[in-house]
């Protein structure tokens, strides 16, 4: 079974590496540096980043290098702009009810 991108950011030690490899690209060792875990359960999320396809890696020499592949962040962010008009009307709404409050306090 294939796994899809909601599942990989379902793991906060996953996304935490997303948000490492957005601005260079590392290798397991690195980012094992960053996380209090071993260099296996690093590689077992890049595993699973890299079926989900948000990372690619890219062998240089005898390292891997991991980076982003944003193209599939789009497949999140399609998913909660669904949401974004709701939540800007509710703060609309907020908004309205403050000033109404702040108003009648004059």
């Amino acid at each position: 079974m294939r796994r899809d991108v909601f599942q990989a950011i379902a793991d906060p030690t996953r996304r935490a590496i997303l948000v490492l490899i957005a601005s260079q690209a590392m290798t397991p060792n690195a980012l094992a540096d960053h996380f209090d875990m071993t260099r296996q359960a690093v590689s077992k999320h890049l595993r699973i980043l890299t079926e989900c396809e948000l990372v690619k890696p890219d062998p240089s020499g005898r390292e891997i290098y991991y980076h982003l592949d944003a193209t599939r962040m789009k497949l999140i962010d399609q998913w909660l702009s669904q949401f974004k008009s709701m939540w800007e009307n509710r703060f609309s709404e907020l908004d309205n009810l403050l000033s109404t409050m702040k108003s009648t306090e004059k």
